[in-house]
């Protein structure tokens, strides 16, 4: 029954409190669609921050997303040792830099009386959740290394069965506790967003391709022609 709970009912109610939750966000407040976050109150902090985070963040989903997606392929590419051992390797560099460029901006948000004053209770727990599953992740990378090859077996396969309505919980049922954490805190992540800074991942400006132009006429006064008056 836990794992019912646990890798079938929870993951579901997570995606569906995701993109309801966005999906009525966008048309009740749609311009909070924004990280709030700026240069004008902190600029070094910030900028170190968001690009190790950043960066390491995308590296690391990577793998992630086209082991989902693209199972075969992913098979396929880390058959060879020598891919498998630059995938790792990689990986481990990305969660470093993601782990210490979150770490960053955490301390930007602790010690900036500017920035911890617009910082809610809300940006503390996605946050954290994000900083621990982080923690989680390179722990897992770390302790049940090879990842890039067991997950194509383990944890695709399970994510498929939610996808097609067919859970198939045996996948993910008997492997370490750690791991299976680490993708309940991924779900917990699906439901907090759209409560949450996260949702200017999908803020977007692709509007800009099909809005009429623009235009901007530039009314400049030299001070020789306002003395000539």
């Amino acid at each position: 029954m836990s794992d019912v709970l646990l890798f079938v009912v929870w993951p579901y109610f997570a995606i569906l409190l995701c993109v309801l939750g966005s999906i009525y966000r966008y048309y009740s407040d749609r311009f909070s669609y924004s990280s709030f976050s700026a240069q004008v109150l902190e600029n070094r902090l910030l900028f170190w921050g968001n690009i190790l985070w950043h960066y390491g963040v995308i590296v690391v989903l990577i793998p992630h997303f086209v082991g989902f997606v693209l199972p075969d392929l992913w098979a396929f590419l880390v058959a060879d040792p020598v891919r498998l051992y630059v995938m790792e390797i990689v990986g481990y560099i990305a969660a470093v830099a993601a782990i210490l460029g979150l770490s960053i901006l955490i301390l930007r948000r602790t010690t900036n009386d500017r920035v911890r004053a617009v910082t809610t209770v809300m940006d503390w727990g996605v946050v954290a959740t994000l900083w621990v599953q982080l923690i989680l992740g390179f722990w897992v990378a770390l302790v049940y290394r090879w990842g890039s090859e067991w997950y194509v077996h383990t944890m695709s396969p399970w994510l498929w069965s939610l996808v097609t309505l067919n859970p198939r919980t045996e996948y993910i049922r008997g492997l370490p506790f750690v791991i299976q954490l680490h993708a309940i805190v991924g779900f917990l992540l699906f439901a907090l967003f759209p409560f949450s800074r996260l949702v200017h991942i999908i803020a977007l400006p692709i509007t800009y391709l099909w809005r009429p132009y623009q235009v901007v006429v530039w009314n400049v006064r030299r001070f020789g022609a306002l003395r000539a008056r």
